[in-house]
């Protein structure tokens, strides 16, 4: 029997032992060591990191949506203002159920469909974590309702937003412009200019017209409130607070009365009007009709009414001032005649021998004048008087196209007058290069003859032709139009003028601007095509009237306007400033369809002439009358184009 192998080897295993002890020790060690490096590195390296995660779960950041500025006239009349009112609103991603929630809160307050659609239409343009507004304008009562029953509604709460107002309604409504929801395009335009930031809390934005185009200024700078939370989201106290700054207020050139004088005197015709202080561009009055009210789009308009509007065949929603394009007809012969003189063409004493057409050399077609036989001899102060075609037919030819166009382009004609509003349209002046590179064809000397009463290819903006008047009454100098006058901080009443600026200069000679304002001042007396507009008026007008073709005329048809359908009739035309020897207001009129510019654009330039210089009012509407007897209307011109 081995007793031996039976003997344990202790001091072996003693030994084994230490050293498992030993390695487990040092491993111990090591993964404290590590643990106490994670925890200083944790503590002590990102302290400022985690305290800000820590606070951040604690600590909200409140947005403080700033009051949008006012706009108002030159007399502070307020034409744009902010009310609060209650909504409300659902935010999507808290709702089990949206369509049973509404349900049920119909049962406390009314839901009708038209807020059922409106909030369909605005949660597809919002976030689920956003809310969203069922009903806006609670009153008092629906407030306190669904306040006592608040706990049925998770995800459902009554919040004050600011609203925006238009307390005139339609009033000047194009140039105003509208606000509406911010959606992804705002966003990325926002994002672009770095502002998206200032516009936390905010749900609108200017969308058209000054609202637009001062939206930074008006919009204001948004406030925050660092807000402590618990662990339920709710808030348990403000813990600093950062006021908004209120957007800024725009004070106007335009005088809403004589605005609203403009407007009512339409009628029920479409068309523009521009009313513009030569001296220093400010826009007096801006009328476009028919018009709409801008109330309509604040909440977000409904199907109906956008329906109503897009569809409507008077086009409302146009901004024709700036974005309507008519050719200018004879208001377009002033500036031919003034190019004349100056290239030393039709200096006085020349005269023509009208015979009531005029022909190129070598052609048999006849490029006729409004008055079949003629108007006689006929200088260029009575072919402005009388509108005579036949005369700036033979005008247009010897100056040629290219002398001619650069001339008036110094008139603003052909390029955007860089109003303070988007969207505008520059028109057309034409050149033998544009129609080269718009159709690849050689342009013909009939063309140039027709350009010269403002037919053919021409093509204005009423804003245009107001501002191209204003520069022939300010003798040569343009002045950029604007409707802002100033701006006025909220914040301390500091009222900063907007500056008048010079965009060009014509030198003219005195002499030249002589005739061809006593020509357009003999337009509204006896004789004249406007005699009946300038009839009793104590001070002197400048004025020209004029037609533009909507549909042309055979050589051998003759204009009828009882067979023709009241669309296509001829649009009417009426330039003029006053008083004619130092002119504080231009104006420009356009009635679409209107027939006769002494007979229906006219009589609306005089009542806003007579408003602005001497403060008379117009009088009571009267039954109409046939003008057309007592003005020399001018009928439609050929827009046949011939070589």
């Amino acid at each position: 029997m081995n007793y031996r192998s039976e003997l344990r080897n202790y001091q072996l295993e003693q030994h084994n032992f230490r050293l498992r002890l030993a390695f487990m020790a040092v491993l111990v060690l090591v993964c404290f060591s590590i643990l106490g490096s994670r925890f200083f590195f944790l503590q002590m390296m990102k302290y400022d990191y985690f305290q800000t995660l820590a606070e951040n779960n604690r600590i909200s950041l409140v947005p403080i949506v700033p009051n949008r500025g006012l706009i108002l006239d030159r007399n502070g009349v307020i034409l744009a203002h902010n009310f609060f009112a209650y909504t409300l609103e659902i935010t999507p991603s808290k709702v089990k159920n949206v369509e049973d929630t509404i349900n049920e809160i119909s049962e406390f307050i009314e839901v009708s469909a038209a807020d059922r659609k409106r909030f369909k239409k605005l949660r597809t343009q919002s976030h689920s974590f956003e809310s969203v507004p069922i009903r806006t304008h609670l009153n008092e009562v629906e407030a306190a309702r669904f306040a006592v029953n608040r706990y049925r509604f998770p995800g459902v709460e009554i919040r004050s937003r600011l609203f925006r107002h238009y307390p005139e309604n339609n009033l000047g409504a194009h140039m105003l412009g509208y606000i509406g929801r911010i959606n992804d395009r705002d966003l990325a335009s926002l994002s672009e200019s770095n502002e998206l930031s200032n516009y936390k809390g905010s749900d609108h934005i200017g969308k058209s017209g000054l609202e637009q185009y001062y939206e930074r200024q008006l919009h204001g700078t948004t406030g925050f409130q660092q807000v402590e939370i618990d662990a339920d989201g709710h808030a348990v106290r403000v813990l600093s607070s950062t006021p908004p700054v209120p957007g800024d207020n725009l004070i106007l050139s335009i005088d809403s009365k004589l605005q609203r004088i403009g407007e009512e005197a339409f009628g029920d015709h479409r068309g523009a009007l521009v009313a513009i202080n030569p001296k220093n561009g400010e826009v007096l009055a801006y009328v476009s009709q028919p018009t709409f009210d801008p109330n309509l789009f604040v909440d977000g308009i409904d199907s109906e009414s956008w329906k109503a509007l897009n569809e409507s065949i008077d086009k409302p929603l146009i901004n024709r001032p700036m974005r309507g394009i008519y050719p200018p007809g004879s208001t377009f012969k002033p500036f031919v005649a003034l190019a004349g003189l100056e290239a030393g063409k039709r200096e006085p004493p020349f005269t023509i021998s009208d015979p009531g057409y005029f022909m190129l050399p070598g052609s048999s077609h006849r490029y006729r004048d409004w008055k079949p036989g003629g108007h006689g001899l006929v200088d260029v102060q009575r072919a402005i008087t009388v509108s005579c075609d036949t005369f700036f037919y033979g005008l247009a030819l010897d100056m040629g196209i290219d002398r001619l166009t650069s001339f008036v382009s110094h008139f603003g004609f052909g390029r955007k007058t860089d109003i303070d509003m988007k969207g505008e349209m520059s028109g057309l002046l034409p050149t033998p290069e544009w129609k080269w590179k718009r159709w690849k064809q050689r342009w013909f000397p009939g063309e140039t003859v027709i350009t010269g009463i403002g037919q053919g290819y021409t093509l204005v903006t009423p804003l245009q032709l107001a501002q191209a008047t204003a520069i022939l009454a300010n003798k040569g100098v343009a002045m950029r139009p604007r409707l802002v006058s100033s701006i006025q901080e909220a914040r301390n009443g500091v009222i900063t003028p907007n500056p008048a600026v010079v965009v060009d200069r014509v030198a003219l000679d005195p002499h030249h601007v002589e005739i061809v304002t006593q020509g357009m001042v003999n337009v509204t007396l006896p004789g004249g095509t406007a005699a009946s507009v300038g009839a009793g008026s104590p001070y002197a007008i400048a004025a020209k009237t004029g037609t533009a073709q909507v549909i042309g005329i055979k050589q051998n048809e003759k204009y009828n306007e009882s067979k023709i359908n009241e669309r296509h009739l001829d649009h009417a035309l009426f330039i003029a400033y006053a008083p004619a020897d130092d002119p504080t207001i231009a104006v420009a009129v356009i009635v679409e369809n209107g027939r006769h510019g002494g007979s229906t654009a006219g009589p609306i330039a005089r009542k806003i002439m007579d408003y602005y210089l001497l403060g008379k009012e117009p009088p009571p509407p009267v039954p109409a009358v046939d003008a057309a007897a007592v003005n020399a209307p001018e009928p439609a011109h050929e827009e046949e184009l011939h070589d």
